[in-house]
């Protein structure tokens, strides 16, 4: 499957009814005609901490190998120097032709010149043990995807750097994937609600059935139950669920999923809720 624009005469038609389907940042594949066809919902994933990571953010799993290999600022001193070297990567020359290792270990060094303690810190290490524990948590849920596939259509929505369609191929998940959605191609970022209607405008799938799979309550649950859609908080069972949104399930695990979305196919209702 290669990821092309829509070019068929379904295609067409949908540009007339939606004028988000080819820009940049959602990409269909070859196949665009099965859409015609298709009656399945959709499933709409987060990539970092939710395929990767049961729930579990980037900032933490690299602050986790640091502190494993002597470094010395906690979680909390360590998020905003995490922050400013995503602000960084972003900017960084080549990133958007980056798969994830490479990726990580560019992160990795950003971060080792940021921190105060960073040059006792071994970058490629970091990067090495957020990878493998990357790639452990992917092998594991590929074969969740491909089950789920079967019955839904499949799609990933992610705050990324222009790269998340390369990552996907390099894991072996692109062919999964129906639609691709990174906001730095896209120009939007999650929690603007544009991101999510342009990936289910490309699906040609309605909010009402569609679900959003995210580790994010912010960026991925309050905007998809916002627009009508299911949502599927993944997070470690430890995690304090926030005030005032409640997903229409919480899982710790991709797992999971599969037994969330069976009481869907008998009828049952599912309600979820969020205020502010």
């Amino acid at each position: 499957m290669g990821y092309t624009c829509a070019t068929s005469t379904l295609a067409q038609m949908l540009r007339s009814r939606y004028s988000t389907v080819c820009l940049p940042g959602a990409v269909l594949d070859d196949a665009v005609d099965e859409l015609a066809r298709d009656s399945r919902g959709a499933l709409l994933f987060d990539f970092g901490g939710t395929l990767d990571a049961d729930g579990v953010r980037w900032s933490l799993r690299f602050h986790g190998a640091y502190a494993r290999l002597g470094g010395r600022l906690d979680a909390e001193a360590f998020e905003p120097i995490f922050r400013a070297s995503d602000r960084q990567l972003e900017a960084l020359d080549g990133v958007a032709r980056l798969g994830l290792r490479a990726m990580m270990e560019a992160q990795a060094g950003i971060l080792c010149r940021l921190l105060p303690d960073g040059t006792a810190i071994d970058a490629g290490a970091v990067a090495g043990a957020v990878h493998a524990d990357s790639v452990r948590t992917i092998a594991r849920n590929r074969s969740v995807l491909e089950g789920l596939r079967r019955s839904h259509r499949l799609a990933v929505v992610s705050n990324f750097t222009g790269n998340l369609a390369v990552c996907l191929d390099e894991l072996e998940l692109a062919h999964l994937f129906d639609v691709v959605t990174d906001s730095a191609v896209l120009g939007v970022s999650k929690p603007d609600r544009r991101a999510f209607r342009h990936t289910l405008a490309a699906l040609d799938v309605p909010a009402s059935r569609a679900w959003m799979i995210g580790d994010n309550p912010e960026a991925d649950i309050r905007p998809a139950l916002g627009l009508g859609m299911r949502a599927v908080w993944l997070a470690p069972a430890v995690r304090t669920a926030p005030p005032g949104c409640a997903p229409t399930a919480r899982i710790a695990s991709l797992a999971e999923l599969p037994a969330v979305l069976a009481p869907l196919a008998g009828g049952a209702p599912l309600v979820s809720q969020c205020t502010g």
